[in-house]
């Protein structure tokens, strides 16, 4: 029954796992493919839900302190909003450090919600002291009161999702009756995350594995570039900078356990963003970049050998996590290729002729031009992406049909 939410940190979490049937159609998959949306979450992303776990478990600690304590946080940027976030409403003022590849569309929130910003090179190693660690280092050592909750090492990154999200998914498969057009095993038979941190990965295994099905493969996907894929110590798989957000990372973190993963899928940017562009085309799903890489990830490993068998059998579930929505990406260059200059559809044919009008390379449509005319190029319209958010939870725990 719908209430009444005291805060905003109430509408964390609860998001949808929702059938990706049409994605699986065009791919002959045979199992039933599943999505949890995390940017229905009230900050928009998966990482929400470390952001509130950590800070209420560092107010029960006495971390921090009402009124002194500062928040101070490296990151790519989701839980950083996420921090930011819980501490407008609790009252804590926040620092973030980010590192300069990251979204200006991130930096406008966390400014928003009246966190301070400092942006890092991209390049820095993780220890440098120019890295984003390595200067919210040097500003916690500097302030008094300051806190960097270090959602690389607390172990609250994990047990939000072991506590959270790993239930949510196991609730929706479980409470969601097998049908003729929806035949279900009614367990998680699989699951497809990136990795970032890893706490996010690492806590829907155990709460899978350790409640639910013991059996219950688990993928991870990591960008090329990173060093995250198998034991962590191998050298990353290319030397060209990956420009997904929020997945990767060139050391391990504390909190990413090896052992609750079963296998790892290599993804480069340009198929994450074919995935995207897939994601939203045919499921209407506004997701960002890592959403795309796990979805790619999660399509090319049911195409493999260990996952033929699962992708054969109706029935089965595989679950894949979005971690974030476009909110956070609309400026970027890979996101206003995808929506700005794909192919014309049929229907721009169809309304060129109508209107008796020639189409742009962008599907638009314009005046069919004369000598005097000015040329395509000086017509055409400048892009302002806009930002915007999306707020909504789930209503039941079942999975959502398209």
């Amino acid at each position: 029954m719908p209430q009444i939410l005291d805060t905003a940190l109430d509408a964390v979490g609860h998001t949808p796992l929702i059938r990706l049937d049409k994605i699986a159609k065009a791919n002959d998959l045979k199992c039933n493919l599943l999505a949890k949306v995390e940017f229905f979450s009230a900050g928009g992303s998966v990482k929400d839900r470390i952001a509130k776990a950590m800070v209420i478990a560092a107010e029960k600690e006495g971390r921090l302190i009402p009124g002194k304590s500062v928040v101070i946080e490296p990151t790519s940027g989701n839980t950083g909003i996420g921090l930011a976030l819980a501490c407008a409403i609790k009252g804590y003022s926040v620092i973030i450090t980010l590192p300069n590849k990251m979204s200006l569309e991130k930096e406008a929130l966390l400014r928003a919600l009246g966190a301070e910003v400092i942006r890092t090179p991209t390049e820095a190693a993780w220890d440098s002291p120019e890295s984003h660690i390595g200067v919210a280092e040097r500003l916690q050592r500097a302030i008094p009161y300051a806190v960097i909750l270090d959602q690389y090492s607390n172990v609250n990154n994990p047990l939000a999702h072991e506590l959270t999200t790993g239930p949510e998914i196991i609730e929706a498969v479980v409470s969601t009756p097998s049908t003729s057009e929806h035949p279900s095993s009614g367990k998680v038979d699989v699951l497809v995350a990136g990795a970032g941190t890893g706490g996010t990965v690492t806590g829907i295994a155990r709460a899978i594995k350790k409640t639910h099905n013991k059996d219950c493969i688990v993928v991870g996907v990591d960008p090329k570039g990173s060093v995250l894929a198998g034991s962590g110590s191998n050298s990353p798989s290319d030397n060209v900078p990956y420009t997904v957000e929020g997945i990767g990372y060139d050391f391990v973190p504390d909190v990413l356990n090896f052992e609750d993963i079963d296998q790892w899928m290599k993804t480069g940017d340009d198929e994450s963003y074919a995935a995207v562009q897939q994601i939203m085309r045919k499921e209407g799903l506004l997701v960002g970049g890592s959403s795309g890489s796990a979805l790619s990830g999660a399509l090319r490993w049911l195409q493999s050998d260990a996952g033929q068998q699962i992708a054969n059998t109706e029935g089965l579930n595989v679950v894949v996590l979005f971690a974030d929505g476009i909110r956070n990406y609309m400026s970027k260059p890979w996101f206003l290729q995808i929506a700005l200059e794909a192919e014309p559809s049929p229907m721009a044919g169809v309304i060129s002729g109508i209107l008796g009008k020639d189409k742009t390379t962008n599907g638009s449509v314009k005046p069919a031009e004369t000598p005097a005319s000015p040329s395509a190029a000086e017509k055409k319209p400048s892009a302002t992406p806009a930002l915007s958010d999306t707020a909504a939870r789930s209503a039941s725990p079942q999975i959502v049909s398209h």
